[in-house]
């Protein structure tokens, strides 16, 4: 099943998409849920299924304008330098994790527009898989980590070059930068996150390509590591990291500027969308 957040008639809602439409969930779940975190969080995965299967789409899913597959996340976590291509790039692994965070005005929907900010031309792209959590929990081990997903999106975790020399808080959270999307796929549909395959495009030109085998921190030991420091919860999502190709890496550098079109596409999962507009 294929879960989405967006605005239908100005109205924030989530729906399951079905073909070219969607079926939206908050008054067929008797409006118990205002968002897909809430639905998440109420345990109503199987709810939302049956009423996919049964019921007819009520808009096209071209029309909406799309939100964050979680809109307003409890935590959005990331990880910097996770794929063995990007390390070498960068000279080398790291012995732990490297676990960011971004705030809530970074994310963006499917289709929506990046805004490359006045401070920096170094406007980098990195495509992900970003995880959504199902189920909350604290120290949760990696062999039943699965357990706790609801599902899987594409990311596309954009750097501000200049500023992440001084921290990554500063080059990771410039606002409207960030989307995710297009939907996500929940986790009955991909039982093994390892088996993708992600693709990132600029201008349709392709610029990455990896299968997920190759993160050096999996997706169950990425949980189990970020749930030793910090509670995880329903609808939290975690950014798994970039492969190898970043814009930083090439000679010369390839920033993205104004007008320009990012395409993240996972095998099974679909492709992600954002245009880059500078900021006014």
């Amino acid at each position: 099943m294929k879960l989405a957040s967006y605005l239908a008639d100005g109205v924030p809602s989530f729906g399951a998409v079905t073909g070219d439409g969607v079926v939206t969930m908050n008054r067929r779940l008797r409006q118990r849920y205002a968002s897909l975190r809430e639905a998440l969080a109420g345990g109503a995965l199987d709810e939302m299924r049956a009423v996919a299967k049964s019921a007819a789409p009520d808009h096209d899913f071209a029309g909406l304008e799309m939100l964050p597959v979680i809109p307003h996340p409890g935590k959005t976590l990331c990880v910097g330098i996770n794929y063995a291509s990007h390390a070498a790039e960068h000279g080398g692994a790291l012995a732990k994790p490297n676990i960011f965070t971004k705030f809530d005005d970074v994310l963006i929907g499917h289709n929506g527009t990046m805004i490359r900010p006045k401070a920096s031309i170094e406007f980098d792209y990195e495509g992900e898989l970003v995880v959504v959590m199902g189920r909350g929990g604290r120290a949760i081990p990696a062999a039943k980590a699965l357990d706790y997903v609801a599902g899987y999106a594409c990311g596309c975790d954009t750097s501000v070059r200049d500023f992440i020399k001084a921290s990554l808080v500063t080059g990771k959270n410039f606002p409207i930068t960030s989307p995710v999307g297009p939907w996500m796929v929940t986790a009955d549909e991909i039982p093994d996150p390892s088996k993708l395959t992600l693709m990132t495009r600029l201008n349709g030109v392709e610029v990455q390509r990896s299968g997920v085998d190759l993160l050096m921190y999996s997706v169950p030991m990425l949980i189990e590591y970020v749930s030793t420091f910090t509670p995880l919860a329903p609808g939290d999502i975690i950014f798994t990291g970039t492969p190898d190709g970043i814009g930083a890496k090439r000679t010369p550098p390839l920033w993205m500027k104004d007008g320009d079109v990012i395409e993240v596409e996972i095998s099974s999962i679909g492709t992600l969308r954002a245009r880059v507009a500078d900021e006014q």
